[in-house]
């Protein structure tokens, strides 16, 4: 266990406690254990140990996972840029994540040459957010141009194809899940209480 871990076992002790509705008067009748005792576990003013720990966590009803904190993984994701002809994918997601993120850099077009678009489908929906440029998004019978900040939502089984529309470079990010669930965002604005 890293330094201070057993230091944060009292003050998770006294939350579950507290969550729980119990006095130190309760916990120390369930457990045989001193009110006093318990209070400086609680404190961090006692060490914990097994003999203390284990029948207060059985009191409370936890499991001895519930009061070890658990060391979070560093949450950075490991970018990997692949290329595929002239389009540059960099992926912002875990490979084995459910949902895969990319930013997708679609190449210049100063020549201005018309590209015939070639749809395709795959199972899965698609949620794509313009960063820079305009994306031309044909889908079905729809033909459209998005700019810096729209977003397009799909299903991937209907017919779709993306291009750049312009002359300049363009750059989105792409949320795909494979098992065509939507992909649902939740952002906290500014005065937000959710």
């Amino acid at each position: 266990m890293p330094d201070g871990t057993l230091a944060l076992i009292g003050p998770r002790l006294k939350g579950w406690r507290e969550k729980r509705s119990m006095t130190l008067a309760e916990l120390s009748r369930v457990t045989g254990i001193s009110s006093s005792t318990l209070s400086r576990l609680e404190a961090g003013k006692r060490a914990p140990n097994l003999e203390l720990v284990i029948p207060v966590a059985r009191a409370l009803r936890l499991e001895l996972d519930d009061l070890v904190p658990r060391s979070a993984p560093d949450p950075r994701v490991a970018r990997k840029t692949k290329r595929a002809g002239e389009v540059w994918y960099e992926s912002l997601s875990p490979e084995m994540s459910p949902v895969q993120t990319y930013k997708v850099t679609l190449p210049a077009n100063p020549a201005g040459v018309v590209v015939t678009p070639q749809p395709q489908v795959h199972d899965g929906q698609e949620w794509l957010y313009v960063l820079s440029g305009r994306l031309r998004l044909v889908l079905g019978e729809q033909d459209v141009v998005l700019g810096p900040g729209e977003a397009a939502d799909f299903d991937t089984r209907i017919p779709h194809w993306l291009g750049v529309a312009g002359a300049g470079p363009t750059e989105f990010l792409s949320i795909f899940s494979k098992d065509g669930k939507r992909i649902h965002l939740r952002a906290r604005t500014a005065g937000s209480s959710v």
